[in-house]
């Protein structure tokens, strides 16, 4: 049995997970789960790298305990974060995540270099402050001796696989998401590069998904007991999630459903207009340079971090049932608004946002749930009426892919504020589609129309109708 392993990475937890063919069905199993999360480091939040890869050798070791060790592996994360590396490959500085406070009016400071129109014609990826663009200002501005030292910047993915073969590249689909890619020619915008005063050397040659990387490295084979080959897979979470969407018309619009709901079409070329830009949707890269038309939506991480102030004492499903009981409370906020981005407070960021707007401010944990829900419901709607007015075309359906399609009250409410059919599932899409891509890669499948056929038949999906029953 040729086994596959995807790490996959999230803003709260990371896992291994494995993957195979079994009788010609796609076949998944967690080996093992972390927590992750910034923690402060000198008044910043920052990731746990070194923490983290040794959890990453523990997954491996547990492979070789089970007698399923991989052939190959691959890494996806979250997007827009970096690491800087000096000529010695030292990490320069903290390891700084996108939820820090640092970029606060490096927007200003690109702009007035490269006009936010501009941007946006140039690059097609939508207006976000944490974006690495951004980042890089701080960087530039606050700590401009790191930008002397550094020889190398490598994304969140790329410096894992780095620590895993000792290659340095940069993946085409987690570079996008940093709005320095050009969306005409997929590559480094140099001149733009040039002109905020990046160093180019520190950019490495983008690699598409499906690329071989290497082999782990010696001492890291010595250490876990076996070797594998390293393939790059869409290392940005959403676009491993994109890719295991189970359907293989274009009559549907996706949801990868996590920490953010990311709420899009697939497209063969970047709509960078300004009709675009207005609707702040992004155009970030997929699998064979094929285009994630999407919008960041805050997601699941509204709720998960008022169950956190409340010490995960309700499970999923029990929030659900308190939402659906106060189902009459009226209130709404914009989830996309930035004060829900990184508050000290969500509940009192959501009552805030209620009392501001002279609405009835949740006074109970099932309000609460209800606003929350209720209002990535309605944000949803929103963004699937601007999608197909963009785009001049209506769509049948939504696909839920992610952790989030098992909650089946927000996929009620999905279906009857959009008024289309929800198609839920697989929700270990980020695991499966970064697997899929190195299957590509050995000709495991032939196409990636033959690996969502395969994700169909093998995982299924719920089917809820436009009134929000569940049909299937």
């Amino acid at each position: 049995m040729k086994y596959y392993a995807a790490l996959d990475f999230g803003a709260s937890s990371g896992r291994m997970m494995l993957g195979w063919l079994e009788n010609g069905k796609f076949q998944l199993k967690e080996v093992h789960r972390f927590e992750n999360g910034m923690v402060k480091k000198d008044g910043e939040l920052c990731w746990e790298h070194d923490r983290i890869f040794n959890e990453v050798k523990t997954a491996f070791k547990k492979c070789r305990e089970m007698g399923m060790m991989p052939s190959c592996v691959g890494v996806d994360t979250w997007g827009v974060d970096f690491v800087l590396l000096d000529k010695d490959d030292q990490v320069i500085g903290n390891t700084v995540g996108y939820r820090d406070h640092r970029t606060d009016g490096m927007d200003e400071e690109v702009y007035r270099i490269i006009p936010e129109k501009e941007l946006y014609r140039r690059t097609g990826i939508q207006k976000a402050i944490f974006n690495t663009i951004y980042q890089l200002m701080a960087v530039k501005k606050q700590h401009p001796e790191y930008l002397e030292k550094a020889e190398t910047l490598l994304y969140t993915p790329d410096y894992y696989h780095f620590l895993l073969t000792g290659e340095k590249t940069n993946e085409y689909t987690m570079a996008t998401t940093g709005q320095l890619i050009s969306a005409e020619t997929n590559d480094y915008d140099w001149e733009m590069i040039d002109r905020l005063g990046y160093p180019r050397k520190i950019f490495q040659k983008l690699i598409m998904p499906g690329t071989k990387i290497g082999h782990l490295r010696p001492e890291l084979v010595k250490e876990i007991g076996y070797d594998c080959e390293v393939i790059a897979p869409c290392t940005h979470d959403t676009g491993s999630a994109v890719l295991s969407v189970p359907a293989n018309d274009d009559d549907f619009i996706y949801i990868s459903s996590g920490t953010w709901s990311l709420m899009g079409i697939e497209r063969p070329k970047a709509d960078a207009s300004e009709i675009s830009q207005q609707h702040n949707f992004t155009n970030e890269g997929g699998y064979d340079h094929r285009f994630r038309y999407l919008k960041n939506i805050m997601g699941l991480w509204m709720i998960n971090s008022a169950r956190h102030e409340v010490n995960d004492r309700y499970s999923f499903s029990e929030i659900c049932d308190m939402a659906e009981q106060e189902k009459d409370f009226p209130s709404r906020v914009d989830a996309n608004d930035e004060v829900f981005l990184s508050p000290d407070s969500m509940t009192e960021a959501v009552k805030d946002y209620c009392r501001r707007t002279g609405q009835k401010v949740p006074e109970n944990f099932g309000q609460l749930a209800t606003v929350i829900y209720c209002s990535l419901a309605d944000c949803y709607a929103k963004t699937a009426k601007e999608l197909e007015e963009i785009s001049g075309r209506t769509f049948s359906r939504i696909h839920i892919v992610g952790g989030g399609c098992n909650a089946d009250y927000l996929n009620r409410l999905t279906a009857r504020a959009c008024h289309k059919e929800v198609h839920a599932g697989p929700s270990e899409g980020t695991a499966i589609g970064n697997i899929a891509a190195q299957m590509l890669a050995t000709g495991e499948f032939s196409s990636v129309e033959e690996v969502r056929e395969n994700i169909h038949e093998s995982f299924g999906v719920k089917v809820y109708n436009a009134e929000g029953e569940l049909v299937k």
